[in-house]
């Protein structure tokens, strides 16, 4: 097949989205795929330029930038609608996170240019990625989700309705960037700055203590149960991404009951959100053996130290597999398909 990797982007999540379409784009040529990278943001990506990218790691190579001051979608149609490439393609393999790679609008640019793409589209996009619509959903479905707050706050009013400690984080957010686990009252004021610092929405959610678990979704079937355990207190951006900052166990430890709780919650979900192809959803499992669920990812991670490969892995799909399955979903199924 021809494939597009879509990567980059203008979002705070872009050098996450950098490592991970170069892993997928290197995963697909391995497989005998033909690829051509593409920052949405930038223009094409040379082999040489993605190299240096997997191997200095996430942040830490030395990337053109997308231009300052523009909207941060403007880049990304500009290079959309200029990319011979993309109409060439037999699949564009979306490996954008947060702002417009993961919110519907690179989505939409698609749809209407007639471009099959890989993942959700612009609705499930959309809804996924406001962490305040997903909790409605999900409540008003009889999921389990810690009771929360959309919209800015004082520290003793958010105290008050929700208890201490909480998180506090942007209602678009991703990769925990801008999160927070606040602890007084002043640690939410100050978070609440943190967490509204890029002009979005704060959220305030209870926080469950536990344990941390994530279901991978690929094409309608639940992968192994993933158990996470930080080297923090909290899965933070760094203990997500570093190396050795937690271990991440496929499949989980815990019986078979639980088991099934949590990816038949997560099945749910993904239904419920209208998601396609792959996602991933999050959970804390409490004390009592209560599973809550946190979010979906429409576009979930797929750097070297991701959970979805780590999930896919568990169930005896190697990295190359995965990519390259995915790659044929977007490619065979749903409205989008040109077959």
């Amino acid at each position: 097949m021809r494939v597009v990797v879509l990567l980059g982007g203008s979002s705070e999540e872009r050098a996450v989205s950098l490592a991970s379409g170069c892993q997928v784009a290197a995963a697909l040529r391995s497989a005998g795929h033909s690829v051509t990278s593409i920052d949405s943001a930038v223009g094409p990506l040379s082999q040489a330029l993605e190299r240096r990218i997997r191997e200095a790691g996430i942040g830490r190579a030395d990337v053109p930038e997308p231009p300052a001051g523009a909207p941060h979608t403007l880049p990304d149609a500009a290079v959309i609608a200029s990319e011979p490439a993309l109409a060439e393609a037999d699949v564009v393999f979306l490996a954008l996170h947060g702002g417009a790679g993961e919110d519907g609008t690179i989505q939409t640019l698609l749809e209407v240019s007639g471009i099959p793409y890989v993942g959700s589209g612009p609705v499930a996009c959309a809804l996924a990625m406001n962490k305040d619509l997903t909790k409605r959903l999900l409540r008003d479905a009889g999921v389990p989700t810690p009771d929360w707050i959309a919209g800015e706050e004082a520290g003793d009013v958010v105290a008050g309705r929700l208890g201490l400690p909480v998180i506090v984080k942007p209602v678009s957010g991703g990769s925990s960037v801008r999160l927070t686990l606040a602890r007084t009252a002043a640690e939410v004021d100050e978070a609440t700055a943190l967490a509204a610092g890029g002009g979005d929405t704060v959220m305030y959610e209870a926080y469950v203590s536990g344990g941390e678990f994530t279901v991978g979704i690929l094409d309608g079937e639940p992968l192994p149960v993933v158990e996470i355990q930080p080297e923090r207190e909290l899965f933070d951006f760094d203990c997500k991404y570093e190396a050795g900052m937690a271990l991440e166990i496929a499949p989980a430890r815990i019986g078979p009951e639980l088991t099934g709780t949590l990816q038949r919650t997560a099945l749910e979900v993904h239904r419920l959100l209208g998601m396609e192809h792959f996602s991933r959803v999050d959970f804390m499992v409490d004390g009592d053996g209560q599973a809550w669920c946190l979010e979906a990812n429409a576009l979930p991670g797929l750097t070297g130290n991701s959970l979805l490969p780590k999930a896919a892995r568990a169930a005896g799909i190697e990295f190359p597999q995965l990519c390259e399955r995915i790659c044929r979903l977007g490619s065979w199924k749903g409205p989008r398909s040109r077959r």
